[in-house]
């Protein structure tokens, strides 16, 4: 049903590389044809080439370099007018925005590339920038409004026998089922997915699907080992292809997985190790995360009350500011679990899911 996993944003002289290719060698190629299509005056080589520069820029954690070769693709783009080339520069925009916990610009720039990609006739970045959106919506809690969304791209993948869009799909809904605490149908859905990236040899699906599943495992049947097992075969992957990214996810759920098992002083280590690595790719969302695991871990470490309390407090603030509704509710259910007392501050308007688990999963 599926055939081989392909990257369309991999174009022009670069469609050879493979889904699975190295980002340090997609830069590396990328950033020679499009010095080549620069010099010989090719606006649209030079915008399909610069794509791919901007992509593998994102996925290493390079975030300047991501935001100044996505414009230059745009502005190439525009140059040769190529409607389809300007849409997939600002689903790379767009995509690095959400990266960066810029949700209202990520909106903007994913529904204008929907719009173009409709206009020059690329599906496949229409649905790429659509998918994107269900995403920015998801990870702000917003369910309600993402869920039909994320199940007509499901389909539409399918019809089309996608697997890389199949599998993104089936993560996310599985994702919201997590996060809602159906954690039977979330397992069958991440199962499925990495089946399918699997098959499709999809690396980087099918080392979401692993973390995803590592999650389940852990908070469902709380199997610690077979949850790490899971994140360390992941983690192979993160490392062969240069997923910063990711690899910092996976630190992060591996602090989880920890935590919840009471190992509170590795926990904490694998937090800190998280931090550093969002830090340096400038990722608030992830920061955000590891800060909140890591003030719990010293908490149960022997941390001061009023110190994690102040923390807390902070944390709230800045994922408020970031743009998710629901993190006083995360804040209050910290303060909970650790016997702090209830969070003074207002509930953050609007519905959505409770716990950290509801910012998790984004690619």
């Amino acid at each position: 049903m599926y055939g081989k996993a392909f990257a369309p944003e991999y174009q022009g002289a670069l469609t050879t590389l493979s889904v699975n290719s190295s980002l340090v060698d997609v830069l590396a190629a990328g950033a020679e044809q499009l010095e080549a299509a620069r010099r010989a005056g090719k606006h649209a080589e030079a915008a399909r080439s610069g794509l791919a520069v901007a992509e593998a820029h994102r996925r290493l954690g390079q975030v300047g370099e991501a935001d100044r070769a996505w414009k230059a693709s745009y502005r190439a783009a525009r140059y040769a007018e190529d409607v389809a080339a300007m849409a997939w520069a600002l689903w790379s925009g767009g995509t690095l925005a959400r990266q960066r916990g810029s949700f209202a610009l990520a909106r903007r720039l994913l529904a204008l590339a929907a719009e173009l990609g409709e206009r020059g006739g690329d599906v496949v970045v229409r649905g790429y920038s659509l998918a994107g959106l269900a995403e920015t919506g998801r990870i702000q809690g917003d369910y309600e409004a993402v869920g039909r969304l994320h199940e007509q791209l499901l389909a539409e993948a399918r019809r089309r026998g996608e697997a890389r869009h199949t599998v993104w799909a089936l993560e996310g809904i599985a994702q919201m089922h997590r996060n809602s605490g159906a954690y039977d149908t979330a397992y069958a859905l991440f199962e499925e997915a990495a089946e399918i990236a699997g098959r499709a040899d999809d690396r980087r699906g099918h080392a979401w699907a692993l973390r995803g599943l590592a999650d389940i495992v852990s908070e469902r049947d709380g199997d610690v080992e077979r949850a790490l097992a899971l994140l360390s075969e992941a983690e192979t992957t993160c490392r062969a292809m240069n997923l910063s990214s990711a690899l910092a996810y996976n630190h992060k759920m591996r602090g989880n997985v920890l935590y919840r098992a009471g190992r509170y002083a590795q926990a904490r280590n694998l937090y800190e190790l998280a931090l550093e690595e969002f830090g340096a790719m400038s990722e608030p969302r992830g920061e955000a995360l590891a800060r909140l695991g890591l003030a719990k871990s010293l908490a149960r470490l022997g941390r001061d009350r009023t110190e994690t309390a102040t923390e807390l407090a902070d944390l709230a603030d800045r994922l408020e500011r970031i743009g998710l509704r629901h993190a006083r509710r995360m804040v209050a259910q910290a303060h909970e679990e650790l016997g702090l007392g209830t969070d003074t501050g207002s509930p953050t308007a609007g519905s959505s899911p409770a716990g950290a688990a509801a910012l998790e999963g984004a690619r």
